[in-house]
């Protein structure tokens, strides 16, 4: 199995760190949308506060190709791509420290990588979280933080945290990790198991309008690729800096794009 289903581990009273945070979790803002939870399956899978500095373009241009538009606009009733991200406010871990994450605090700033896991102290968990972490740099570069989240409480991710990658933890990461113990922001995304209180893998790709460009949700033993999460961002980017272009099947920065227009894109298949 992939994880276990066992309690994740608190941090021993021993730890002053753990100790010294007295304060409750805040409570999260309620959600409007509507929520679809997945069906209960068999679980085959797993198992001093400070403000987190905002490091989400403006409006994607509404540009059109002749009378044809390319950016679709989903309803507001459930958190689809196409719709606004759905607003959090959370405790989370960042640099071993007790922080507030808002996720509104982005826009118009950077775009956003926000990923679900099910449990911390698991197995497919830490490959994922270190991996984004080691590609931090390349995410930073093109203006993008990271988020992961799950229904563990702040003092499980420290002690993640705190513990070596060779035994199983993280180390030090370079985006924080939020709890959301109330599970308020796994079922605004649509990704909580309801009948197991566990996240599936889900991850949103937001942009800086804080609109959902791009959602993945697999189940709880396969991990995500850092490869394709950051290609397809790339790829986002490419094509609201460029609205009159698409891009086709794999494609990487600097590779060609589309004309999506009959005539236009007989150059592109006239090239491969």
């Amino acid at each position: 199995m992939a994880c276990s289903v066992t309690s994740t581990a608190l941090l021993s009273s021993s730890n002053p760190r753990a100790s010294a945070s007295a304060a409750a979790i805040p409570k999260l803002s309620s959600f409007s949308q509507s929520t679809i939870v997945p069906s209960s399956s068999s679980f085959n899978g797993l198992r001093k506060c400070s403000t987190l500095v905002s490091r989400i373009p403006r409006s994607i241009s509404s540009r059109t190709n002749k009378s044809r538009s390319f950016v679709v606009r989903a309803s507001s009733e459930v958190p689809l791509v196409g719709n606004k991200a759905p607003d959090f406010e959370a405790e989370a871990v960042f640099d071993q420290e007790f922080i507030k994450v808002k996720l509104s605090e982005y826009i118009g700033k950077k775009y956003v990588i926000l990923f679900f896991y099910p449990l911390d102290f698991t197995f497919v968990c830490p490959t994922e979280i270190t991996a984004f972490s080691d590609r931090y740099e390349e995410f930073k570069n093109v203006n993008t933080e990271i988020l992961g989240v799950s229904i563990d409480s702040v003092f499980s991710h420290l002690a993640w945290v705190q513990t070596e990658r060779k035994t199983g933890g993280l180390g030090d990461l370079n985006y924080p990790l939020i709890s959301d113990m109330t599970k308020s922001i796994s079922k605004s995304y649509n990704v909580l198991i309801s009948d197991q209180g566990i996240a599936l893998r889900g991850l949103f790709i937001i942009d800086k309008e804080g609109v959902i460009q791009h959602s993945t949700i697999n189940n709880l033993a396969i991990g995500r690729s850092v490869d394709e999460t950051l290609r397809t961002l790339q790829a986002l980017q490419y094509v609201q800096e460029n609205p009159d272009e698409v891009c086709p099947a794999g494609w990487k920065p600097g590779d060609k794009s589309m004309k999506p227009d009959p005539k236009g894109s007989k150059e592109y298949f006239a090239s491969i």
